[in-house]
């Protein structure tokens, strides 16, 4: 190791290299709150500098594992096996901002909010919005193709990015995509980049594809008497010719989080709630106001009206997370998918998995996607509570898929869910995945062990 960072130091100055411990600890975790601190982190600037680092990783056998902000949730960029953290958190330029063409071009380590902010003098936005697009890095953005609320209406993170340049865990440059929004040339190696979670190559540079800002915004709240009514209206609501730009769901346990810190907002009686956005021209949002609120119609309905302040309905929205420590040290954060018309199934089924296995779980998400993100409650160093929580979650797991789901639908597969990955794909099929790493990364340095259990 002494001669491997020896000829890194020779790549990068001092300021550019971690070595001590301490330091190095702020680059062992993300929020799976799993801890394990790499021997090394390097803070590349250039695409050169990337190469020359994944180079010499490959002739050392070191593992190397890319890192945004470490803002995810599945332990994805952590170094589970030590080596080198490759934090691209100082790469920050924005190479392109070109609106006749609707593209901005920006580095891995530009955050999600900077972007937003560089192009709504413009006119436009990027809609991929994970919760924290404050603070997450596109990089990081890209590697999980985290998309947000607004994926109901504008498509995930895959839909958004044109092209990336990218150095492969073989050191090797590749281009892929197009600068234009039409483009079938070759294979599509830039969906095949997005969501591999630095397993097969570190993005250097993404050109991201840009929307027009609606005219008009409008807010809408609907409450609840139970989950299943209001399963019933997300089914109804998804089934109109108008579809909302966002449709999050809150049950019980999440607005109870709510009520806690503002009271005064809720109704007493509400034990389900959705968050509802519609935008476009002021026709167009006053429309489908008027018949998503049609929608909401059933017995299990409390109240249904419009709001002002969406700025304030989103805040509460994403300070949910947050709220989750404060009622339990521990959370099991999952991000399953299961089709719209199945939510009903599968929201009670959450409910008799919950009281079966005697686990606290709090449920809200993009409802709209039918993205539900999972959340059971547990002491970690409760053993009997730690083992039916691992019992609970499979058979989530195993509902998820018996109604035709993913087991994430933003988070990524990570260190945390790869154990269960072969219950969505086949052996054939994870193969061929296998295969395909081989050839982006025939020494396994790039972020070894994360989506698999084993990388061969």
């Amino acid at each position: 190791m002494n001669t491997f960072l020896a000829q890194l130091q020779s790549l990068l100055p001092p300021d550019r290299i971690y070595t001590d411990p301490v330091d190095c600890y702020a680059y062992a975790y993300d929020n799976s709150q799993k801890i394990y601190p790499p021997d090394m982190v390097a803070f590349p600037l250039t695409t050169d500098e990337i190469q020359a680092i994944v180079l010499l990783c490959n002739k050392h056998k070191v593992p190397l594992t890319p890192r945004g902000r470490g803002t995810g949730t599945a332990g994805g960029s952590i170094p589970e096996q030590g080596g080198i953290a490759l934090s691209l958190e100082r790469m920050l330029r924005i190479n392109v901002v070109d609106p006749a063409n609707r593209v901005i071009v920006t580095e891995p380590g530009v955050l999600n909010q900077t972007v937003q902010d560089t192009v709504r003098p413009h006119g436009f936005f990027w809609p991929p919005d994970p919760s924290s697009a404050a603070y997450s890095s596109i990089g990081g953005n890209l590697a999980t193709s985290a998309g947000g609320p607004h994926a109901v209406k504008y498509g995930t993170t895959r839909d958004h990015v044109l092209g990336v340049k990218a150095v492969t865990g073989k050191g090797e440059n590749i281009k892929t995509g197009c600068y234009t929004t039409k483009g079938v040339v070759g294979y599509d190696l830039t969906r095949l980049l997005i969501g591999s979670e630095g397993t097969l190559a570190v993005i250097t540079e993404a050109t991201l594809k840009l929307t027009p800002l609606p005219e008009s915004i409008g807010g809408l709240v609907a409450h609840f008497r139970n989950t299943s009514s209001c399963a019933a209206a997300i089914v109804s609501i998804m089934s109109l010719p108008q579809i909302p730009s966002a449709l999050e769901f809150l049950d019980k346990g999440s607005l109870n989080l709510i009520r806690s810190h503002s009271p005064e907002i809720l109704p007493d009686d509400s034990t389900a709630m959705l968050m509802i956005e519609v935008d476009g021209s002021s026709r167009e949002v006053n429309e489908a106001s008027i018949a998503i609120l049609s929608a909401c119609q059933n017995e299990g309905l409390l109240q249904a009206e419009r709001v002002t302040d969406t700025k304030n309905l989103w805040q509460i929205r994403k300070a949910l997370s947050p709220l989750l420590k404060d009622i339990a040290p521990k959370k099991i954060n999952e991000d399953v998918v299961v089709p719209v018309s199945t939510l009903p199934e599968f929201l009670s089924g959450l409910t008799k998995l919950s009281l079966q296995h005697q686990i606290s779980n709090v449920n809200f998400g993009h409802a709209g996607n039918g993205n539900i993100h999972v959340n059971l409650l547990v002491d970690p160093d409760n053993t009997k509570e730690m083992d039916r929580a691992a019992s609970c979650l499979n058979e989530i797991f195993d509902l998820v898929i018996s109604l035709n789901g993913t087991l994430s639908g933003e988070h990524g597969i990570g260190r945390e869910k790869r154990a269960y990955v072969d219950k969505e794909i086949d052996p054939t099929t994870m193969n061929l995945m296998k295969n395909i790493k081989q050839v982006f990364d025939p020494n396994n340095i790039l972020n070894p062990g994360k989506l698999f259990l084993r990388d061969s």
